[in-house]
């Protein structure tokens, strides 16, 4: 039986709910209330970061000062940086290709390339091994100066992070108007002018939003970085794999703070790049 709504009532006014409103508290709770913890214990004096023991901000001079977690961190967001720049142009090509043309074996196709989101990351993580094992990539690049010694892992990287960024281009892909299209033709643009001024305009939110998914996957990813790295490239989440085996430190959770920070600054800079420009009030 439908429930009644009361006088002046909408049917999208449930939020005035009671039983509503405290399943979205308990839905905030679990999501934020471990991000709250860590980054409220990364200022606490307790050396094993468990119990609370009061408020300081040597854990933050102490991981700075710490010059292997600096390493990992600083390789994480190189790779982080240079799989999504890849990834970015590869997955938007991708989508172009599947939104624009039609070819043999198109289904299949777009099935395969689906692969590395519905595989697991550890079957992902093992044939990557497998691949740059056989073909000479992992000694390649192991003996290689920094940061073309992490080649292999942004390789991986951008390998399982592109097809997101497709799916999310295509996506926006799908509701363009091919009239736009047209008629810029009509007005005399080449087939690049189209591309760089009709095209390219409305798929940005699609590729801000796919970067920034990119950039997400590759930072905290873990399964493909452990099977992927050589002995002389750590990442941050392999490194702060190695460490918790000892205990949470303060120090951990102060270089995992800094990195949820980088990640909030990068999703508001995202979400102001995607906003439509204001009108001017005239």
């Amino acid at each position: 039986m439908a429930a009644r709504l009361k006088p002046g009532q909408g049917p999208l006014d449930y939020g005035s709910r009671l039983w509503l409103r405290l399943l979205f508290a308990a839905i905030f709770f679990v999501l934020y209330a471990p991000i709250i913890t860590l980054v409220a214990f990364s200022f606490n004096t307790d050396k094993r970061g468990v119990v609370w023991r009061g408020f300081t901000l040597d854990n933050y001079a102490r991981a700075w000062n710490n010059a292997s977690l600096i390493e990992a961190l600083t390789n994480s967001l190189v790779i982080a940086v240079i799989a999504t720049v890849f990834a970015t142009v590869l997955g938007a090509l991708t989508a172009l290709l599947m939104w624009r043309f039609r070819f043999p074996l198109k289904g299949a196709y777009e099935g395969f390339m689906a692969l590395p989101i519905v595989i697991p990351e550890i079957c992902m993580g093992v044939a990557l091994l497998l691949f740059f094992v056989n073909s000479g990539m992992m000694e390649f690049f192991v003996h290689m100066p920094w940061p073309l010694n992490l080649g292999n892992i942004i390789f991986a990287h951008v390998t399982f992070c592109f097809p997101f960024v497709a799916v999310v281009v295509r996506s926006r892909l799908v509701g363009f108007n091919r009239q736009l299209e047209e008629a810029s033709k009509d007005l005399g643009a080449s087939e690049w002018q189209t591309f760089w001024s009709i095209i390219v305009p409305f798929m940005k939110p699609g590729l801000i939003a796919g970067a920034l998914l990119a950039f997400t996957l590759s930072l905290d990813d873990f399964v493909i970085t452990f099977f992927t790295s050589g002995p002389e490239t750590v990442t941050f989440p392999v490194k702060v794999y190695s460490l918790v085996r000892r205990g949470v430190s303060p120090e951990i959770n102060a270089a995992s703070t800094v990195l949820i920070v980088i990640t909030v600054v990068a999703t508001v800079l995202a979400m102001k790049l995607q906003a439509p420009p204001r009108a001017d009030k005239g």
